[in-house]
């Protein structure tokens, strides 16, 4: 993509999410992701009804009356995008390519982060860590995030989510919240890593589609090329009980994926690239208030 090509998709995704994040999803944003705990605020004197236990002996002794330390959430988080770079997002036969719907989602997130003064980082993975891009504030590096999202070049073409999740489990000390987005087409064996993840971080996935990847259409005899592998295969698509075992394998595949969030204890959404991901996201910050 030639640079001025890229300044001006950046700004067209800054416009659109920005708004989007502003707008939409503000006090949703807000609600479904909350601070890391409590953090110290001030002291008051004691009143009926207070806790004992956080009775400030100190300040009591020396102004002899009962003081209490009064505690606030801590708002502000650190906010991770876990974000699939491998062959396989490179795909759409609706209104967009899945990648493109990946960018926005992750551009409308990171700016709902830094309205939220919170703390925003990267992770490109694809069956490695592709790059890794340290949390920060600020709006430079949330449209450095976004030149990244719509230029950056992977160098590997398969999936390995695993990795992705043990990087940030490794490199992020304090619990932060993590985005992992995904078409989750290899799932290999990442219940494990997702529960230890999640147990250490709060994680919610999700999951970007394509819609002729649940159901095929009948056109014939088509060669499909698997993205990540190179591999290619011949397939009638005039044959009923083949578009039928197709569907079949996506519904068991769709369960194997529920299945594992399920046991994961991890939120989770999918959206098709002909369906709209405003909504899908604000079903997921339902599901967490």
């Amino acid at each position: 993509m030639e640079t001025s090509d890229l300044l001006k998709k950046v700004r067209q995704i800054e416009i659109k999410t920005r708004g989007l994040s502003r707008n939409i999803f503000a006090g949703q944003y807000h609600t479904a992701f909350k601070g890391r705990g409590m953090a110290f605020s001030e002291v008051r004197e004691y009143q009926f009804g207070d806790d004992v236990r956080n009775i400030d002996w100190n300040v009591t002794a020396r102004l002899n009356s009962p003081y209490v330390k009064v505690y606030e959430e801590e708002r502000e988080l650190t906010v991770m995008l876990l974000i699939d770079v491998s062959a396989s997002r490179v795909f759409g036969t609706q209104s967009c390519l899945k990648t493109e719907m990946m960018t926005e989602i992750a551009a409308t997130l990171a700016f709902s982060a830094i309205h939220n003064n919170d703390k925003i980082g990267v992770i490109f993975f694809s069956d490695h860590v592709e790059k890794f891009i340290p949390p920060q504030k600020g709006k430079k590096h949330i449209l450095y995030i976004i030149r990244e999202l719509l230029g950056f070049e992977p160098v590997a073409r398969q999936t390995d989510v695993t990795e992705a999740l043990r990087y940030m489990t490794n490199a992020i000390k304090k619990r932060c919240t993590a985005f992992v987005i995904s078409d989750f087409i290899e799932l290999r064996d990442m219940k494990t890593d997702l529960t230890i993840a999640n147990r250490k971080h709060d994680i919610a996935a999700i999951q970007v589609y394509d819609k002729r990847e649940a159901e095929l259409p009948n056109v014939g005899m088509v060669r499909m090329l698997d993205a990540e592998t190179g591999e290619t295969v011949l397939c009638d698509t005039s044959s009923k009980s083949m578009r039928q075992a197709y569907a079949s394998w996506w519904c068991k595949h769709q369960a194997s994926i529920d299945d594992v969030f399920k046991k994961s204890k991890v939120d989770s959404v999918s959206v098709s690239t002909d369906q709209d991901y405003v909504r899908a996201l604000m079903d997921l910050f339902r599901l967490r208030s």
